[in-house]
């Protein structure tokens, strides 16, 4: 029972990490049999003409 409670908090706090770290984006979970088996980070980054002027880039 111990060794699964802390599991539970690993996986928590792993959560909360990637919640923390990404500032656009999606965190996946991924869930079998009533367990998490997988935390997904999908980080976007966006560019807009104002911050990144296109004219002789490419």
């Amino acid at each position: 029972m111990e060794k699964e409670l802390a599991t539970k908090k690993i996986i928590l706090e792993e959560i909360r990490k990637a919640i923390e770290d990404i500032n656009y984006g999606e965190i996946v979970i991924t869930i079998h049999n009533s367990k998490v088996t997988q935390i997904e980070k999908r980080q976007k980054k966006r560019f807009n003409q104002t911050n990144y002027p296109t004219q002789g880039v490419l």
